[in-house]
């Protein structure tokens, strides 16, 4: 079986023009994922008994069902109703593109939310109690006590639901959306060769999810500077000590 360089060519070529619309769905719904969590998370750790079971759900039914169907009622079932077709909304939820962000975004809030209180409950309670005893505020600990050493500890974890995030854009193809794998599917469908079609679609999201782990790596790493122990130098052979003594 002899390896057709110039389809090859051809199709990254068609496919790389569908990567900023991936991109531009992958950092919409991180953002938009990265507030929702914020919330969540705020009202997960809260002391009130409603907006922590009601963190505790949305949790549950977004982690626990398949993305596929939340991609599905969102874009086929928010239409049925008459008050959202009639809103303000509708101009917006009526969009194959803003319906992907959103069912993107709503579900990686869920273990978003998750990592950042695995996060938060790392946080030793004596570098907290340290913060209160040199007279810090609430917000003051937050900002130079609390997040930086949460943050530390989320990075990897996110890391690996930014990479699922990425792979999950390939589910917005099924709601029209025309990104990578969208456009895949139409080379397949004009060719019927799937084999090459995918596998240049393959390449294109590994290298998209290296650069990713590599962004957010080289950021744990700079915020994790502190820890690592300064290198201190080699001790000296005896033949220096003896090369050292005879030059005097």
């Amino acid at each position: 079986m002899s390896i057709d360089f110039g389809f090859l060519y051809d199709t990254m070529c068609r496919l790389l023009v569908a990567v900023p619309a991936t991109l531009a769905i992958f950092f919409a719904s991180l953002v938009l994922g990265g507030l929702f969590a914020l919330v969540i998370v705020t009202m997960r750790v809260s002391p009130y008994w409603l907006p922590n079971r009601f963190a505790r759900l949305y949790i549950f039914v977004f982690r626990g069902s398949p993305l596929l169907i939340q991609l599905f009622l969102i874009y086929y079932g928010l239409g049925q109703f008459g008050v959202i077709r009639h809103s303000f909304l509708w101009p917006l939820l009526r969009e194959p593109y803003v319906c992907a962000v959103l069912s993107l975004a709503l579900c990686t809030a869920g273990y978003t939310a998750e990592i950042i209180r695995g996060g938060l409950m790392g946080v030793p309670i004596g570098q907290i109690e340290a913060g209160y005893a040199i007279g810090m505020s609430g917000f003051k600990l937050l900002r130079r006590v609390i997040a930086p050493i949460a943050l530390r500890q989320c990075l990897p974890a996110y890391s690996t639901e930014a990479v699922l995030l990425v792979k999950s854009t390939a589910l917005t193809s099924l709601v029209t959306v025309w990104e990578v794998t969208a456009v895949a599917q139409d080379i397949i469908r004009q060719t019927y060769r799937t084999t090459e079609v995918f596998a240049c679609a393959a390449l294109i999201y590994l290298c998209l999810n290296f650069a990713i782990v590599r962004v957010l790596g080289a950021f744990e790493k700079r915020l994790s500077r502190h820890l690592r122990a300064p290198r201190t130098p080699a001790p000296a052979s005896a033949s220096t000590h003896l090369v050292r003594a005879a030059s005097r």
